[in-house]
């Protein structure tokens, strides 16, 4: 088996970082207020980059940045610029898929490690070779290699090239998330941050002399989703993702709630302790795992590449919806006078049946006996998203629990 892989969670703000580490992350990828390709997300100012890093730092856990975007001219200046302020906050790397910001990069701040982003179509081993030459320490594989691939290319590229690879979340349907619909639909461009996912929308034919003659692409009596891939989850190939010399597993998802970053976590980081302690404990535990994981958002699953192409099983022709199983109340701030404080993200009501989703694997129920507002005053609900509330629980709740409900 391959050396102890690292778990690689994303964070689409300082709150969801804090559940990442606490979680079970190795280490957190997230973006900051510019050059990376989720512009959607709430992504990180300077400071919060800072505070995100030393928070991670503490409990040993690495942090890198996103600045992959395809840049245009225009773009080059500010690069510059920005890579001058993290050489200020040093995170541990920057996830880079142009060549020109590479060399930037390099130039600015070299004492940060430079890995390849997915987007720069990484598919073999004379490209992770070529990158090693420039001065990267790890390349993210494409999406589109299978298990075999990756296992050939472990052999050919030298032991401190690091391999990154996506094993959880969603699949772009275009070739390493290089896609041009959203810029040709809607003038929004997804390879600088900006992407509509217009690949999940409903699609007719047209017959171009009958302009305005919808044709629909029938799969059943709900029309078809032609582009609509189902979402990646490697949960049950641990073994083969450690056979192949992965290094770092990658979980897609920086525009995801802290609750779909605990449960990928922290279901992630039981399943390759598992595994490494003993396979037989792993396949025992499979079940939980199972389970687990599909208590978040998610769209069907399929293994992706990893053991040859996709077929049309990999797709959804009925639906764009994602299935959800549990609602994202809020996570623990604070307990103080046995009263946790959160910033409440869905409403929820005293006397109701809720769940706080602790670290260790536990998955506690609790009544919610009061909510009180900052003032102290006693509410019957919290109605209002992002309202900071006081909530006495009949469970112990403790910091970075996650408190959340089953639907």
């Amino acid at each position: 088996m391959s050396r102890h892989p690292e778990l690689l969670i994303p964070a689409s703000s300082l709150e969801v970082l804090k559940t990442a580490v606490v979680f079970g992350a190795d280490a957190v990828y997230i973006g900051g207020e510019a050059f990376g390709l989720r512009a959607k997300a709430k992504n990180f100012t300077m400071e919060e980059m800072k505070e995100g890093i030393a928070f991670a730092h503490a409990r040993g856990v690495k942090v890198y940045v996103t600045a992959n975007i395809l840049a245009h001219n225009a773009d080059l200046a500010g690069v510059r610029e920005y890579f001058e302020e993290l050489r200020e906050i040093r995170p541990d790397a920057l996830i880079i898929a142009d060549p020109g910001v590479f060399d930037i990069a390099k130039e600015v701040c070299p004492e940060i490690d430079r890995h390849i982003s997915t987007q720069a179509n990484n598919t073999n081993y004379g490209t992770y070779l070529f990158w090693h030459r420039q001065g990267a320490s790890r390349v993210v594989s494409a999406r589109e290699l299978s298990l075999e691939e990756i296992k050939e290319l472990h052999a050919h590229i030298p032991e401190e090239l690091e391999i990154e690879t996506f094993v959880h979340g969603a699949m772009c349907i275009s070739y390493s998330g290089r896609c041009l619909l959203s810029s040709y639909f809607t003038g929004r461009d997804a390879n600088r941050g900006t992407c509509t996912h217009p690949c999940r929308w409903k699609y007719a034919v047209v017959e171009e002399t009958r302009p305005g003659e919808y044709l629909p692409v029938y799969e059943n009596e709900r029309g078809t989703y032609i582009f609509n891939s189902k979402d990646l989850c490697m949960i049950e190939h641990i073994p083969e993702l450690l056979d192949a010399g992965i290094d770092s597993f990658k979980i897609e998802g920086r525009m995801k709630t802290a609750l779909y970053v605990a449960t990928v976590a922290r279901t992630y980081r039981k399943a390759i302790d598992d595994c490494l302690e003993d396979e037989a404990l792993y396949r025992k535990n499979m079940p939980w795992y199972l389970d687990q994981i599909s208590n978040c958002t998610y769209r069907q699953f399929t293994t992706g590449f990893f053991f040859g192409k996709p077929d049309e099983t990999s797709q959804i022709y009925d639906s764009n919806t994602y299935q959800k199983e549990y609602t994202y109340l809020g996570s623990v701030e604070e307990v103080r006078d046995g009263m946790c404080r959160i910033t409440q993200k869905n409403k929820f009501s005293v006397g109701e049946k809720i769940e706080i989703m602790k670290p260790d694997g536990r998955n506690e129920e609790a009544l919610v006996k009061r909510i009180l507002n900052e003032d102290g005053e006693e509410q019957e609900s919290a109605p209002h998203s992002k309202q900071v509330i006081l909530v006495e629980l009949s469970g112990a709740a403790e910091q970075y629990d996650i408190l959340r409900r089953e639907e």
